[in-house]
């Protein structure tokens, strides 16, 4: 994809700056954020955003509610991506909760204002949701067409968040709703596992028999190029490696790539201690997430990294050794 204008709402955490990596270099992005551009958000302070990464990057400040002089860089756009909504790992207290409920639904309801003030609307808008949409599956495989939903607080942040998605009304402008699984790379949810292998401490989480699903953040911004080019998709898509694997194989295959003979394990009781020490929720480990990219496939999509052990030895190449070796 080349010559492109890319508005990336919500772009500078993890997930946002891989993105940069993979569309700026041959396109121009806009970034949209509520923050400073230098808040840590788990990246990956080894690996950082070059020049080249960010020749043709500007970044521009709004407010996640309100539209204002960033709607008349939204005029033109050939995509528009929504990663904003305040992060999930935080403890689930009724203040918290709201937030992250009116942050999603917030910067909906902005951009779907801002696409209905342009007179040459953007062609393609894909908002994130989440993989975690689906039930606690210990059974069987979750897709598209047979996933069921229970009526846990994920879930409801992903149904409010999708529907806010639908109701806007955006004629000339194709929407997705990309239910992303764990992402893979050089930052974000690595970092802490990073933390954890350096202490000997990257074992099993739980009972280790809960599902994980996950993708490499480089196929999740090829699928994007494919939903672009595929002119007639749109909907309701699982962003996720179609080899999703236990907890205890993530762990042992994480080790092996890095390098580590062992790691203890972390039992049910120690993370439901530890969770409030860390203002986190015990779900974020323990929910077994057994999702598979049914749609997607369906379309002729090929993953790039479909097994997980290629996915590691990727991203794992690009991070220092000091990131998850004492020594």
């Amino acid at each position: 994809m080349k010559n492109k204008k890319i508005i990336i709402a919500g772009g500078t955490g993890f997930i946002g700056e891989e993105m940069i990596r993979y569309f700026g270099k041959n396109n121009h992005l806009v970034i949209l954020t509520r923050q400073m551009i230098n808040a840590l958000n788990n990246r990956n302070k080894y690996y950082s955003l070059s020049s080249t990464d960010l020749a043709n990057v500007q970044y521009v400040k709004w407010d996640g509610i309100n539209t204002g002089d960033w709607v008349a860089l939204i005029e033109g756009a050939d995509i528009v991506i929504n990663l904003a909504g305040k992060s999930v790992n935080c403890r689930y207290t009724p203040k918290n909760k709201q937030e992250i409920f009116d942050s999603r639904t917030d910067s909906v309801n902005a951009i779907g204002n801002a696409i209905r003030l342009c007179k040459n609307p953007p062609e393609l808008w894909v908002n994130a949701s989440s993989a975690t949409i689906y039930r606690n599956a210990v059974d069987r495989r979750q897709d598209e067409y047979t996933g069921e939903y229970h009526n846990d607080f994920s879930v409801q942040v992903c149904k409010k968040w999708e529907k806010a998605l639908y109701e806007q009304e955006t004629p000339y402008t194709r929407k997705v709703a990309l239910r992303m699984a764990i992402t893979l790379g050089p930052g974000g949810v690595l970092i802490p596992y990073f933390n954890l292998l350096k202490f000997g401490l990257g074992g099993r989480q739980g009972s280790g028999n809960q599902m994980y699903s996950w993708v490499h953040a480089e196929d999740t911004c090829r699928m994007i190029v494919w939903l672009y080019e595929h002119k007639h998709l749109s909907g309701t898509f699982n962003c996720c490696s179609p080899n999703p694997v236990s907890n205890a194989e993530f762990m042992r295959l994480l080790r092996k790539a890095t390098g580590h003979a062992f790691g203890l394990p972390a039992y049910e009781w120690m993370l439901k201690l530890g969770a409030p020490l860390i203002g986190t929720e015990t779900e974020l480990v323990l929910k077994s997430r057994w999702v598979v990219p049914t749609k997607i496939i369906e379309t002729g999509f090929q993953f790039k990294y479909p097994l997980l052990k290629d996915a590691l030895a990727d991203i794992i190449r690009k991070v220092p050794r000091r990131q998850y070796h004492l020594f």
